[in-house]
């Protein structure tokens, strides 16, 4: 019903409005916090970067659940469509059997029956009451190939049966396939996320940006389709049997379509009477060809060969009617019917509605990562900036400490231990005698003379270790460098690098 299907495209449309709401509230929260004054993000400093990460923390955990609630309801569904696949091609082995049956029982009638009368005919020639009795088994033949024309033809309804099984068998697999590729681009954002925070990378958080917006887009259009799917088919399972009246109405009689929706022990067959005639008439046959064989074969002993074919046909058509009373026989079919509902309306329905809720908690991981995004690169891009408002002369900057590393000049300083070491002893380079008033190196050397017994000199100690002092005052490091330079100047020409 076209109604019906817009009715369902309507959802979709709701899901695009919801997409289209959570963008603009995203965008309007990307520009606030973008634009928000430089002041606030100070006070905000010693916040931000701890509200950042248990966002962070807090869209992880959401998107793994997220994943995990969408694997149990992928598995779900992927089985209820199966058993819906696996019943389907049951019926359609049990509708495929009924015809052959009824074509094989008919052909020979028609065919293989009629050959063996035909000779038997010859020979009965001059017996007019063994020619009565070929007549009479050839119209109890007509009764019977009547009665099998009387059952309904399942030929269309296997041709559907079986398109609409490998339909979905198809349908199924691109679908499960696409929300296994789904999951683990979202694990995937996920790691980039956490990445890009860990590494304190703007490319990485970019990236996180931009797959975000697509996984929130993914997430949405997913959502849109479970909901539909799930209406669809809860509509379906609300009145199945009404829907499957109204599908073969026209190529099934209705009672026997009802015969095999509304099963019942008390409940008769429409396939009783048309049976019932095809075994009296078969008993009938088998019962002639019998007295045949008895009183005409000592007399035309030729016909014995055609008279035992014509009993064989008949005992084959006893078991094709024992088998053709079995499948269509309501239990059988009725079970697969009962079994492709409880797949597609159980387990289908619940693993869509699982799928559904996967899509809105993968939709709140990414608009929650989307929200901390800006944030944590506000948070990269203030402290980088603190970083560059250190003086690059600073001997404790770690930048300065970087740059000092490539230097020459530093690269001798850093080599003044080992002039040190391969005279045998430290005491053999005293300092030249200067005047140092300043309190704090003084108390240095103090330190130096209590722990180590000589006063001792070391190579930019801090520098070279990668630890600050917890204070140092401004006279303090000019002093200092000052000392180290005399060292430089003083032992350079004697310990050439």
């Amino acid at each position: 019903d076209e109604s019906y299907r817009e009715s369902l495209l309507l959802l979709g449309l709701v899901a695009a409005i919801c997409l289209g709401l959570n963008l603009i509230f995203l965008a309007a929260y990307v520009v606030c916090v973008c634009c928000c004054r430089q002041d606030e993000a100070v006070q905000t400093k010693r916040r931000n970067p701890c509200c950042v990460t248990w966002t962070a923390v807090v869209a992880g955990l959401i998107c793994c659940a997220a994943v995990g609630v969408g694997f149990y309801g992928n598995s779900e569904t992927n089985d209820g469509v199966y058993q819906l696949i696996y019943s389907l091609d049951n019926a359609n082995h049990t509708f495929s059997g009924i015809d052959a049956l009824v074509s094989g029982t008919t052909q020979k009638m028609e065919v293989d029956l009629e050959q063996h009368l035909a000779r038997l005919s010859e020979i009965f020639a001059a017996r007019g009451d063994y020619i009565q009795t070929l007549k009479f088994v050839q119209q109890m033949a007509g009764n019977i190939m009547v009665q099998l024309s009387g059952l309904p033809v399942w030929r269309e309804v296997t041709t559907e049966l079986t398109e609409l099984a490998d339909q979905t068998g198809y349908v199924e697999y691109y679908r499960w396939l696409s929300y296994l590729l789904l999951f683990i681009l979202d694990l995937v954002i996920c790691l980039i996320a956490c990445l890009g925070l860990a590494r304190r990378s703007r490319c990485l958080l970019a990236s996180m940006l931009c797959c975000g917006v697509l996984g929130l887009f993914l997430s949405w259009t997913s959502l849109a389709a479970d909901s539909a799917a799930a209406v669809g088919t809860s509509d379906f399972c609300s009145a199945p049997d009404t829907f499957i009246l109204n599908v073969t109405e026209g190529q099934i009689r209705t009672e026997v379509t009802r015969y095999y929706l509304y099963w019942s022990q008390s409940g008769s067959s429409p396939f009783q009477q048309a049976l019932t005639a095809f075994q009296r008439s078969l008993t009938t046959m088998q019962i002639q060809v019998a007295g045949l064989l008895q009183f005409a074969v000592p007399l035309f002993p030729t016909a014995e060969k055609d008279l035992l074919g014509i009993q064989l046909l008949l005992n084959s058509s006893e078991s094709n009617l024992h088998q053709l009373t079995a499948m269509l026989d309501c239990r059988g079919l009725h079970k697969d019917y009962l079994d492709a509902l409880a797949g597609i309306c159980y387990d289908g329905i619940e693993g869509l509605l699982y799928l559904g809720l996967f899509s809105l908690l993968a939709a709140l991981a990414f608009s929650t990562m989307i929200c901390a995004g800006p944030r944590a690169w506000k948070h990269l891009t203030t402290r980088n900036r603190d970083y560059d408002d250190i003086d690059s002369d600073d001997p404790f900057n770690p930048q300065a400490r970087r740059i000092a590393a490539h230097n020459p000049p530093r690269g001798q300083l850093r080599s003044f231990c080992s002039y040190s070491s391969g005279l045998g002893s430290q005491t053999s380079l005293q300092p030249p005698a200067q005047t140092i008033s300043n309190a704090p190196v003084s108390e240095y050397m103090n330190q130096a003379m209590l722990f180590g017994g000589n006063p001792r000199y070391e190579n930019v100690p801090l520098i070279g270790r990668g630890s600050p002092p917890p204070t140092y005052s401004p006279s303090m490091r000019a002093t200092y460098l000052s000392v180290a330079d005399e060292h430089l100047r003083h032992y350079g020409n004697e310990f050439p690098a």
